[in-house]
């Protein structure tokens, strides 16, 4: 008994900064060439065992989070993540993209943008919520999908979640030197190096990146620090929000919504599906239900309560920038602080580029948080190197993951220009939500060893009646938007995709807290409202979309694949053994 007390004092004691082989690349296949060589020969009887396997809720909580080596701190709560709800959300979304696609696309209509993405928003923060409270672990969406569609499905959705953290922490640093420049009172892009690079990714900002380096610094100092910090700047962020929205209607023009409509219903959505980049954020709180307190009262609170305030507050503040000024006068870049300097509020320009600059440092703060744990989970189920899923034993965070998607944003941030950025996010978001929705119905309606196999067919021919009907009324919109014969027979193939759903199928799960109400009418037009957004998106967002996923195939089926299986059929062994092996693992490399 000695000796094995003995080795499990020597892996608490492991030290947290270390480099060997087997820290990132444990798994059996990557032992040497020949082993590497034997798992590529078997890719695809491997592929098909990743397709079809599924992990529990009690593996996600239990047995992915130990290999962390440390806990994450229960530190939080409602409050908490009320003001990380309001810190996530509202940044570089509405101050930037508001201007940016009312000029473009919407027009006054924008306030209606907005309202559509918002409704969109909330039915995911209901999927959403449910999960949490069932699954309360850092991984986010990943370990929901995990558990319900599979490994395959959650890897794909992993690929996008990175890409969307990665991604969305760019585009707020992009938008925070934006809005620093106005502060400044200099001309935009005054502070980014020009470049004879092509256009979009020809002005260098090092700015933004040593804004990120801030963010993830203090994230990873403190989970519980951050969040004091964070709603104590959203506080005062909330009092310029409120200035925004009052002195914007003092100084109102009705005849500044004339044309309402300048683009018509298209350009509405087309701005909607870029302005849900504004709504972005709020599964970060998802990803702190391994640190709070009551994850099935204060999750709950925290996104309902939040996102619901922050959707009419963002379409006031629409309003009320369409009504100070003619669409197009509305400025791209900093566009409630040059609308204010137009009715004579010359000083409130620097109030609101302050407000402004308040939002997207708390969107960044908030973002090296959830990003990282998201990052931790993924790696915890060996999908990219187990390294990263390491938690730091005196800071309770992951100080690894936190640093890769820093240096990734850092990299993008410092070449790439907002609007490049927030498409092919909207994408992502979007792609991901639509995922959480079908992955909620198949957890009400299907339950493994108990649902009938003639039950599980129905339901995966309803779904795909669902999703299909969903695209194709989402590709009519996008060939034909001033058309209906085509509507006439999508919508109600959705309908009775929804209904068949309804009627035939016994739901299989309760929730055991919280559920989504009215199922499976909520999660279906969910799908169908995210579909229905991407397809909006220009041709442009796609085509790097795709670059992307084929990237991340690429890597899937030379690396992840393999690592996965390993992890899933790994040996059990005794726990003097797995101790013993947890030594040598620990000891520096060669």
């Amino acid at each position: 008994m000695g000796s094995v007390n003995e080795l499990t004092d020597e892996v608490r004691v492991k030290p947290y900064w270390r480099w060997s082989k087997q820290d990132f690349f444990p798994e059996e296949s990557f032992q040497n060439w020949g082993t590497y060589r034997h798992a590529l020969s078997q890719t695809c009887f491997r592929f098909k065992d990743r397709l079809l396997s599924r992990s529990d809720d009690a593996n996600e909580v239990g047995e992915l989070r130990k290999r962390s080596e440390n806990e994450m701190k229960r530190c939080l709560n409602w409050w908490d993540l009320t003001w990380f709800g309001f810190g996530s959300v509202i940044g570089a979304g509405i101050f930037v993209l508001t201007g940016q696609e009312a000029n473009m696309h919407a027009g006054p209509a924008i306030v209606l943008s907005y309202a559509a993405s918002g409704f969109s928003a909330m039915l995911s923060v209901f999927c959403y919520t449910e999960f949490a409270i069932e699954i309360p672990v850092a991984g986010g969406s990943f370990a929901y999908l995990r558990v319900e569609l599979g490994d395959f499905a959650a890897y794909i959705t992993a690929g996008n979640l990175l890409l969307e953290s990665i991604i969305g922490s760019a585009a707020v640093a992009r938008a925070w030197s934006s809005y620093f420049t106005s502060l400044l009172n200099r001309q935009s892009n005054s502070l980014r190096v020009h470049t004879n690079l092509k256009e979009g990714y020809n002005l260098l900002d090092p700015i933004a990146v040593v804004v990120l380096a801030i963010a993830s610094s203090l994230a990873m100092a403190s989970t519980r620090k951050t969040s004091v910090l964070n709603w104590i700047a959203s506080a005062v962020n909330s009092v310029v929000i409120l200035f925004v929205i009052i002195a914007g209607f003092a100084h109102a023009k009705t005849s500044n919504l004339t044309p309402f409509l300048p683009f018509g219903v298209k350009g509405v959505f087309q701005a909607a599906a870029i302005v849900y980049f504004a709504y972005g954020g709020f599964d970060n709180i998802a990803t702190m239900a391994e640190e709070t307190k009551n994850p099935s009262r204060d999750i709950p609170l925290g996104l309902l309560g939040s996102m619901s305030i922050i959707t009419v507050i963002y379409c006031l503040m629409a309003l009320s920038l369409s009504m100070m000024q003619k669409y197009t006068d509305i400025d791209r870049d900093a566009a409630y602080s040059v609308a204010f300097q137009s009715v004579g509020m010359k000083w409130a320009k620097y109030l609101v580029a302050l407000g402004a600059l308040k939002g997207m440092t708390t969107v960044l703060l908030v973002g090296a948080l959830g990003q990282a744990r998201y990052t931790t989970h993924i790696a915890r189920a060996h999908i990219i190197p187990p390294w990263f899923a390491l938690v730091h034993p005196k800071t309770g965070t992951p100080i690894n993951a936190t640093l890769l998607i820093t240096i990734c944003s850092a990299c993008i941030a410092f070449f790439s220009s907002l609007d490049v950025l927030a498409s092919l996010l909207s994408v992502s978001t979007l792609f991901i939500f639509m995922m959480m929705a079908v992955a909620l119905l198949v957890r009400r309606y299907y339950v493994r060893g108990i649902t009938p196999r003639v039950t599980l067919l129905k339901l995966v021919v309803l779904l795909l009646l669902i999703i299909v009907s969903s695209m194709a009324t989402s590709a009519y919109w996008g060939l034909n938007p001033n058309g209906w014969i085509g509507y006439a027979a999508t919508v109600p193939l959705w309908f009775l995709g929804t209904l068949g759903i309804s009627v035939f199928l016994p739901q299989q799960m309760t929730p055991k807290v919280w559920g989504v109400p009215l199922v499976p009418w909520l999660p279906s037009l969910s799908i169908a409202t995210n579909l229905f957004l991407m397809g909006s998106l220009g041709a442009d967002a796609f085509i790097r979309f795709g670059v992307c996923t084929i990237v991340m195939l690429v890597y899937y089926f030379f690396f992840g694949l393999h690592a996965t299986y390993d992890m899933a059929h790994e040996p059990k062994k005794p726990e003097s053994m797995k101790i013993t092996e947890a030594d040598s693992i620990g000891s520096p490399g060669p």
